[in-house]
């Protein structure tokens, strides 16, 4: 998942990522994609640690498994956060192939959705079997 070395491998305007010094338009872009993707994952993941923290502070220790089940969904979101950033890295820059050309893909953050959706179908039917459960 992670790369040794990437940003010798990720040119800009022929600087290696490490070195590149970004216009004023690239930096509203970058920070306009952290804003968006990286906020709106770490409020959700935090928001879900929260409802996890109420729940087990609050309730009685039969709703332990689902303050529990929050919070693990609330890791899942952080990880996949975490992946997203990491591909939302790459998307400025373009990769230096072994024949010496640059290779400029543009990836949408399909993997990530499928990632997320797949979680949260397993959360929500999780939560579903403790709620019967509980009954």
């Amino acid at each position: 998942m992670f790369e040794p070395h990437a940003p010798d491998r990720y040119h800009l305007r022929l600087h290696r990522a490490r070195s590149v010094v970004l216009t004023a338009s690239e930096l509203v872009e970058v920070r306009a994609a952290q804003r968006t993707f990286e906020g709106a994952y770490v409020r959700t993941a935090l928001s879900q640690f929260s409802f996890a923290l109420v729940v087990l502070k609050i309730f009685t220790s039969e709703f332990y498994s689902i303050g529990a089940l929050f919070a693990v969904y609330g890791a899942g979101v952080l990880f996949a956060s975490l992946f997203r950033r990491q591909q939302g890295n790459k998307q400025f820059f373009a990769e230096v192939g072994e024949d010496g050309l640059d290779k400029r893909m543009f990836r949408t953050s399909g993997n990530v959705v499928v990632v997320l959706t797949a979680l949260s179908v397993a959360a929500y039917a999780c939560l579903m079997a403790l709620t019967l459960k509980l009954a």
